[in-house]
């Protein structure tokens, strides 16, 4: 996920209302190949947000963020997964997902990449990669067959399926009591039934080859975020699901763990910060010691966890950029 968590932030309704504004003004899907502008917001204003937004994100962002953000997919020195071949759900041109993409492709791997909407720019990009390759198939999570359709399409491709990530989802931000049922329901086909239905059926494959499943959760999940209930507990209940599939699955030589990011800099995110005070920004930072993370980041742990260097790790959901904390005002000198 690229928002925060942290049980400690304290006024909590300026976070909300914030990131109310800039959701309204900026929704983005993490299904699609990119963001969806609501009028008013032009092109144009969206950049001079983003340029306004993207001095404050940086200079929070750790070392190795920035390090990691200006390193291009071909400098990957590793072919973990030469010859391998994966599933990548969301995969958008600037997004977590498109990363994951990058990192697997400049890996060797093969990646098929589900989602309602082509990611042209993204595709674009792998294309001029020298190792792996890369398809878009066309899937709406939501349609009755859709997902075991675009699955036969890879499994006709390439006759093999490795790895699985599980990446789609989309969110609502605002209050619980404006809470929306079929905005509810939509996150829980999404980030979750979708989920769970992906992995079910790749599930043949994977038992072939010992693959690997990793479900990009969140750190709202694990700590919870003031305006965001309803897509805290689907991503909870993608924790849940990751460990007791974790456990399932072993005996078939699968394994299942998940990765829980706190905010990363996605074009969200960007719009978002744009809307929060210098105290709210504050608290923030403070959620984030590691400072704010990239897609990238993101994408080394998603590797990591997909490939043969953890194969004797199973059922864990990893916390990204933040951890839990309980700040007293001791000195530590």
């Amino acid at each position: 996920m690229d928002l925060l968590s942290n049980n400690s932030l304290s006024n909590a309704g300026t976070l909300v209302d914030a990131f109310s504004r800039a959701y309204h003004n900026y929704h983005f899907d993490f299904m699609s190949s990119g963001p969806y502008l609501s009028p008013p917001l032009a092109k144009t204003e969206l950049e001079r947000l983003e340029g306004a937004a993207a001095e404050r994100l940086m200079s929070t962002s750790s070392t190795s963020s920035r390090s990691s953000a200006k390193t291009s997919p071909k400098r990957a020195t590793t072919s973990r997964f030469e010859g391998q071949v994966a599933i990548v759900t969301g995969a958008s041109d600037r997004g977590i997902g498109g990363a994951i993409a990058d990192r697997l492709v400049a890996e060797g791997a093969s990646v098929c990449l589900l989602s309602p909407h082509r990611p042209d720019q993204l595709l674009d990009r792998i294309e001029e990669l020298e190792t792996g390759d890369a398809r878009w198939i066309e899937c709406d999570f939501c349609e009755p067959g859709a997902i075991e359709i675009a699955v036969e399409a890879v499994v006709d491709e390439y006759a093999n399926i490795d790895v699985l990530v599980n990446n789609s989802g989309v969110d609502t931000a605002g209050s619980f009591d404006t809470l929306k049922d079929e905005d509810w329901q939509r996150m829980l086909d999404v980030n979750l039934t979708g989920a769970l239905r992906m992995t079910r059926t790749v599930l043949p494959m994977l038992a072939k080859n010992r693959g690997a499943v990793v479900n990009v959760a969140s750190a709202s999940a694990m700590g919870g975020t003031p305006g965001l209930a309803a897509y805290s507990a689907t991503k909870a209940g993608m924790i849940g699901l990751t460990q007791s599939l974790a456990a399932e699955l072993a005996p078939r030589n699968i394994r299942v763990n998940a990765v829980c990011p706190a905010m990363v800099k996605t074009p969200m995110v960007t719009q978002y910060a744009t809307q929060l005070t210098s105290e709210s920004w504050e608290q923030i930072k403070s959620c984030h010691p590691l400072g704010i993370g990239m897609p990238q980041d993101v994408a080394a742990a998603v590797a990591f966890l997909a490939s043969a260097d953890a194969r004797w790790i199973s059922g864990i959901a990893l916390p990204l950029g933040w951890m839990p904390s309980f700040p007293l005002p001791m000195s530590t000198g």
